[in-house]
Formats: C-alpha cells, sequence, structure tokens
C-alpha cells in the first residue's frame, strides 16, 4: 500500500497527537499538588508483576510438552532467569542471561 504525500502527513499527525497525549494526559490528571488516587498506587504495585506473568504465559504458549524436546529449552532458561534473579536481583541481568541461554539451547543442544 502505498500513501499519497497528504495521507503520510495526516498519519504522522495522528501518530504524533497520540503520543502527546499519552505523554502529557497523566500530568493533566494527576497533578503534583494533590494525592494520588489510591487505584493508581494499587495498580502502580500490581501491574508490573501482572505484565511479567502474562508475558510468561505468551512466550510458553506455542510450547509442545508431548513432543521433543518437550520444553526443556524453556524450562532451563526460566530456572536460570529465576536463580539468577533471586541470586542477583538484577532484571537486566536475568533476562540477558534467560535469553542467551536459551538462544545456546535451541541453537546447539535441542
Amino acid at each position: 500500500m502505498i500513501l499519497s504525500p497528504f495521507q503520510t502527513f495526516i498519519t504522522i499527525i495522528m501518530l504524533m497527537l497520540g503520543t502527546m497525549c499519552t505523554r502529557f494526559l497523566p500530568f493533566i490528571f494527576f497533578r503534583a499538588d494533590r494525592a494520588t488516587p489510591q487505584y493508581v498506587q494499587r495498580l502502580s504495585r500490581v501491574l508490573p508483576y501482572a505484565v511479567i506473568g502474562l508475558l510468561v504465559v505468551y512466550c510458553l504458549k506455542g510450547v509442545s510438552f508431548t513432543s521433543s524436546p518437550f520444553g526443556l529449552p524453556e524450562f532451563i532458561s526460566i530456572l536460570i532467569i529465576a536463580v539468577l534473579h533471586v541470586w542477583k536481583k538484577n532484571t537486566l541481568l536475568s533476562i540477558f542471561a534467560g535469553t542467551a541461554s536459551y538462544m545456546l539451547l535451541i541453537q546447539f543442544i535441542f
């Protein structure tokens, strides 16, 4: 699909407005002179864990536990991530090590 210059301009403007709204609206709705609502505080505590859980489920949705390699690369990588995170408490290290271990496992072992 090829867009005309006008359609391209309109698309860029709409993307810019959408980005600006997501950046500016929190500062408009949640001013510094007022207390943050309780539901927003609860979401800020709960949502990161929910997102991580959702990502784990999404990543494991295509794993077949009934055929070879029976989900072993995924299980080993998740175990490495959990051990590293409990031991070092470094999210970036856990993510990098888990990704690297998974890629090495599926490329060279399984």
